[in-house]
């Protein structure tokens, strides 16, 4: 008995030595919570890298690579004064920063690296409004003025069933709910957790049962749930899997370099507001894809030519001076838009410099910290410097 167990362990030894980096991280950081805005800072370090590495934490689908890479040449370095003390601050784990197609600037921390994977949080509803796009060039979506329940069946005789894909979008579909990243009886808290109703999907599930706070198109409110929501339209009009999708239209075609994966909810779809797992240089790539204005370099156009020109322009006054709301985008009234996730996670577009800011972190709170203040102004001086010719 004493030598069974003995091989047992020289077994799981050898198994533990064959893991990857994140995935030792992960177990030895392992969250007790399936909650992440519950997580630990030590957990977040390990889990946002590793989000896919544990089914015990969540599935996730895999998306391939492109065979021809999209290069990304090196350019005249860029010296930004108090980088160090800047990306300390920000609890950086990757910062790429591409200016011309070429890059600037490219720093990792938190023991993150080029070849890893970090978490997206809600940049990933800028992929996701990306496919809606992808839909409406393919002809899976006729227009976004349709119904949302035309083409998701079960929100039928909901709040949801007079809004329109244009509302969705822009986050102003009228019904109620809580987005407070702190408060654990909040919307966005509860509809992981909720049992969804037998056959239903999670997401449609826990959002046809809300009230209305509005009538629809009137008011702008951030809700992650209609993102997945977003999602569950996406598939239902091609037919496809979210992530197979994002492979055949954005990932592959724009010459993305390292696979990606996308987390999956309770009931098997893709997480559209969230968890869209990538190398920090191929969100770099994908701002790239953007300011061609959604076309491949070979020439595809993968949205319709004026896609980007709505969905990056404030479609929606969201209450804050020089900012808006696109479709799923951040907009700045001097013309750059931003991806941006909670604890951190952003791409930054400028195309009058021809800039993308590509960067992953673990701030200390998911929204409320000095980070994000902290990150706007990195964003100007990068713009002021380049101004200058640095």
């Amino acid at each position: 008995m004493l030598g069974a167990l003995g091989a047992v362990l020289l077994a799981g030894g050898g198994w533990y030595v064959s893991l990857d980096k994140e995935t030792r991280g992960i177990l030895a950081a392992l969250p007790t919570n399936a909650d992440v805005l519950a997580w630990s800072q030590d957990q977040r370090d390990a889990a946002f890298r590793g989000m896919d590495r544990l089914s015990v934490l969540a599935e996730a689908n895999t998306i391939a690579p492109s065979a021809t890479p999209l290069p990304l040449p090196a350019g005249k370095p860029l010296e930004v004064p108090g980088i160090d003390q800047y990306l300390a601050q920000q609890r950086a784990a990757g910062i790429v920063i591409v200016q011309d197609g070429k890059v600037r600037l490219e720093r990792y921390g938190l023991e993150f690296d080029a070849k890893g994977r970090w978490t997206s949080f809600s940049v990933a509803k800028s992929f996701t409004s990306t496919l809606v796009g992808a839909a409406v060039q393919d002809g899976a979506i006729k227009s976004l003025d349709d119904k949302v329940s035309q083409y998701i069946p079960d929100l039928r005789g909901s709040a949801y069933d007079d809004v329109t894909i244009r509302q969705l979008l822009t986050m102003s579909s009228g019904v109620r709910w809580n987005e407070d990243y702190e408060d654990p009886k909040a919307d966005v808290a509860q509809f992981n957790v909720v049992a969804p109703d037998p056959g239903i999907d999670a997401t449609v599930s826990y959002l046809r049962k809300l009230p209305r706070a509005h009538p629809p198109g009137e008011v702008w409110h951030y809700n992650t749930g209609e993102t997945n929501l977003i999602g569950v339209l996406v598939s239902s009009a091609t037919k496809k899997p979210l992530a197979q999708y994002l492979q055949e239209k954005v990932w592959q075609p724009a010459g993305m370099e390292a696979p990606a994966t996308w987390l999956k909810g309770k009931t098997g779809h893709e997480i559209a507001g969230c968890c869209l797992q990538a190398a920090t240089r191929d969100f770099a790539r994908f701002g790239l894809f953007v300011l061609g204005g959604g076309k491949t370099p070979q020439g595809q156009q993968i949205v319709p030519t004026d896609w980007f020109a709505q969905a990056t322009v404030k479609q929606k006054d969201i209450g804050e001076p020089g900012r808006g709301y696109g479709y799923q985008w951040w907009t700045y009234d001097d013309g750059s838009v931003a991806a941006q996730g909670i604890f951190g996670q952003g791409i930054f577009i400028d195309p009058k410099r021809r800039l993308v800011i590509a960067s992953n972190a673990n701030w200390t709170r998911a929204t409320k910290g000095p980070e994000p203040d902290a990150r706007d102004a990195f964003y100007k001086q990068v713009q002021a410097l380049i101004d200058a010719g640095k």
